[in-house]
Parts: C-alpha cells; sequence; structure tokens
C-alpha cells in the first residue's frame, strides 16, 4: 500500500503528535508498506525533499505559538509531486495548515482520508480566550471539527474513549469512529537498551545521587500541563523527605512562572530543568526517574505517559479519561484526584520500595499492550476499509478515475 502521511509536526519538533506519525511511519514500513509525508519546514520558507524525495517539507510561517509554523492551503509545486506518488490512502493528522492540503489533495485525486483526531481543542481554548466568549468559541469549535471530521473524512480514528464521546454525545457524530490508542516504539524506553553511561553521565551533571527519589516530568511547559502541581507536590514531600528531586524535561512559554514559584517555596536545589533535549535521548531520562507525575487533563491520550512505562518508571496520573484506560490504579501506576493525594502517594512509595518495584514491573509489562506493530495493523485495517468504502460510495465512477490515475 502506498500511504501518505500528513502532519503540522514532525522531528525535529518533539510533541505527542509528532512522535505519533514518526512511529506509524516506522512501523507501516516495518510491515512492507511504502510511506510519503507532507509536513512543514521547520527552518525557513523554502520547500525541502528529503528520504529519496517520500518527504516533502513545505514552507511554513512562525505564528508564534511555541514552534509551529502556518502553510499554505494550496502549495502547488508540492501537489505535483504527491500525484505523482499514486497514494492509495492519505492519512491527515492536523485539522488546519498541512491538514488542509490534505483533504485538498484527497478530493482532487479522489483518495480516500482517514484523519486521527488528537487535539482536545476545548480543553485548550479557555488558555486563549481566558474563560471569556465560551459559548461562543465551543460552537465555534464544534462546527469546525464536525466540518472537518465529518464532512471531508472517509473515516475518523481517535486515541481514547474520551475522545470518543466528545464526539458522539456532544458534536452528535453519526459517522463512524474507530479507537485506536497511539503506539510508540516501547522498546527504545526499556532500560536494557538504553545507554547507561549516559544515563550515569546526566545524574553526575545534574547532581542527583543513587539515594535521591527523582519524580519526572517530561513535556512542554505550558499552563496547560499544571506542572505547578507537581512543585506543589514537591514541597510537600520535601518538607518530610529530604531527597525527593523534579527532574522537568522540556521547555516552554511557562517557564518564567515556574521559576518564580520554585523560588517562592525555596525549591531551587530539588528541581532541574534540563530544556528541550534530543528526540533520541527522551528514554536516558525515564530512566532516571522513580516516578513519572501529570497533572493535565487536556490529553487525548498522554503518550508520555507510556513512555515513562515502558521504561519502568510508575505513572502518577491525574484522575482524567484520558490516563484511565492505560494506567490501573495500584496495578500498574496510581491515580490521584487533587495535589494532597498525590503528595501523599509519593510519600508512600518513597517509604515502600517493594510497592514501587512492584509496580514498576507491571507498567512495562502493560506499555507492551501499546506497541507500534499493534498500533500500525489497527490503522491499517482502517485504511482497507477507506478504501473499500470510498469506492462503494462513488461506484463505477472511482474504478473509471483509478484506470486513468494509473496511467498517467
Amino acid at each position: 500500500m502506498r500511504i501518505g502521511l500528513f502532519t503540522d509536526t514532525y522531528p525535529p519538533y518533539i510533541n505527542g503528535v509528532s512522535t505519533s506519525v514518526t512511529m506509524l511511519k516506522k512501523a507501516l514500513e516495518k510491515l512492507g508498506h511504502q510511506v510519503f509525508v507532507v509536513t512543514v519546514n521547520p527552518e525557513n520558507m523554502h520547500y525541502k525533499y528529503e528520504d529519496r524525495g517520500k518527504t516533502i517539507r513545505l514552507p511554513g510561517i512562525p505564528v508564534g505559538i511555541y514552534d509551529y509554523r502556518l502553510t499554505g492551503v494550496y502549495p502547488l509545486k508540492a501537489f505535483q509531486k504527491i500525484r505523482k506518488w499514486k497514494l492509495d490512502v492519505i492519512h491527515s493528522h492536523t485539522e488546519f495548515g498541512v491538514g488542509t492540503f490534505a483533504r485538498i489533495c484527497a478530493n482532487q485525486l479522489n483518495i480516500p482520508l482517514v484523519h486521527t483526531y488528537h487535539t482536545m481543542y476545548e480543553d485548550h481554548v479557555v488558555y486563549v480566550t481566558h474563560g471569556h466568549f465560551k459559548k461562543g468559541s465551543d460552537s465555534i469549535l464544534k462546527y469546525l471539527s464536525k466540518f472537518y471530521c465529518d464532512t471531508t473524512v472517509t473515516e475518523l480514528i481517535v486515541p481514547t474513549k474520551k475522545t470518543y464521546d466528545l464526539f458522539k454525545e456532544k458534536y452528535k457524530f453519526e459517522r463512524n469512529i474507530y479507537i485506536i490508542p497511539t503506539g510508540i516504539d516501547v522498546e527504545r524506553f526499556y532500560e536494557e537498551n538504553v545507554d547507561k553511561k549516559r544515563v550515569q553521565s546526566e545524574c553526575k551533571k545534574y547532581g542527583i545521587k543513587k539515594d535521591d527519589f527523582v519524580i519526572t516530568y517530561v513535556g512542554r511547559l505550558g499552563v496547560e500541563k499544571n506542572i505547578e502541581v507537581l512543585i506543589e507536590v514537591l514541597k510537600d514531600v520535601v518538607s518530610k523527605k529530604d531527597n525527593a528531586k523534579l527532574l522537568i524535561v522540556g521547555d516552554g512559554p511557562d517557564k518564567e512562572q515556574l521559576d518564580k514559584l520554585i523560588d517562592k517555596y525555596k525549591l531551587s536545589n530539588h528541581v532541574i530543568f534540563t530544556g528541550k533535549v534530543p528526540w533520541e535521548d527522551v528514554p536516558i531520562y525515564y530512566n532516571i526517574g522513580d516516578v513519572f507525575i501529570t497533572a493535565s487533563v487536556t490529553e487525548t491520550q498522554g503518550l508520555t505517559v507510556i513512555e515513562a512505562m515502558a521504561a519502568g518508571c510508575v505513572p502518577i496520573c491525574i484522575n482524567d479519561d484520558s490516563f484511565l484506560n492505560t494506567v490501573e490504579d495500584k496495578l500498574n501506576g496510581r491515580i490521584f484526584k487533587n495535589r494532597r493525594e498525590c503528595s501523599k502517594i509519593v510519600l508512600d512509595l518513597m517509604d515502600n520500595p517493594k510497592d514501587l518495584i512492584k509496580l514498576s514491573n507491571h507498567a512495562r509489562i502493560s506499555a507492551e499492550r501499546h506497541s507500534s506493530k499493534y498500533y500500525a495493523e489497527s490503522v491499517l485495517d482502517v485504511y482497507n476499509l477507506a478504501i473499500q468504502n470510498k469506492k462503494g460510495r462513488f461506484g463505477w465512477v472511482s474504478d473509471i478515475y483509478e484506470k486513468v490515475r494509473n496511467r498517467k
């Protein structure tokens, strides 16, 4: 099968969508399929071709939000190249920018369009509107989401039941929706596959001692991630256990505010900021941590939780639907409802290392359910359905078009 992945974010830019698309590409190729990528040039306003012409980076304009760049909706030069790829299916991973271009390509080339809805925009919009215009912004989001996902795609994939419920219950989405949790390359996070010398080197660099209990966070430093909760938890823990440290891996606009909170609580000796790290080095930091904590309620799935589990770093997650299908409380991790409950969980695990080891072992086993191979096979099933449904929808017209397309 010839598959086109369309995404606004792709390495070297690192986030959940970028990681998901990269992993899917590799897994599909391992299964014998040809995969092509259309994404954004993160460096300048020029076309860039990589992977022997199988990856197109479109010119992108910085929009001032993290490292995102916005592309034109119809770059003709790229369209001519994509036409020659003769794709069997297009899989978009964004609703805007490159996602709009994916819709145009699918429509004009008569190719089935599969879409994965990665981002819960309703959870993020409050940080833009600051609580104002809630009714209006909700209506706009509902309209845009239904327009893209209901009227333009052949099949829709969501990563969790939380997202499924949004479309079915709130948006009254009538089309098929497939719940396929995003997979990851779990093996690259396994302890035995991580360079132990690098782990020791990073510990030495940041002054982390053998008897330190390391709380890890990996991700963007944005207000929607609720990282201040982690700092408040650390404050509670340090008041009773002085060997606790918080390792924060990543960067973002909330860094300055977090620094102020750390100074306020006098925790500078207990908090480590690594800043952005290369994608290939991320497993090192999970393997430094004893536990991984997230207080974010804006995730669709939370891939960092699965990454932590694969590394044997025990996940401690806020009680949100995004995590409940992955983390089973007291089996492969812990679930908390508020800061005090989280602080108690951390202190209990510090006092009971046997419980920590038990949770760590189960976490790694559970992570195997989210392997990239299983994810790719599930997505392939949807691709095949999309191809069948596209042909069934247009009948003989589709068959004639395919014959003409294949002659070009």
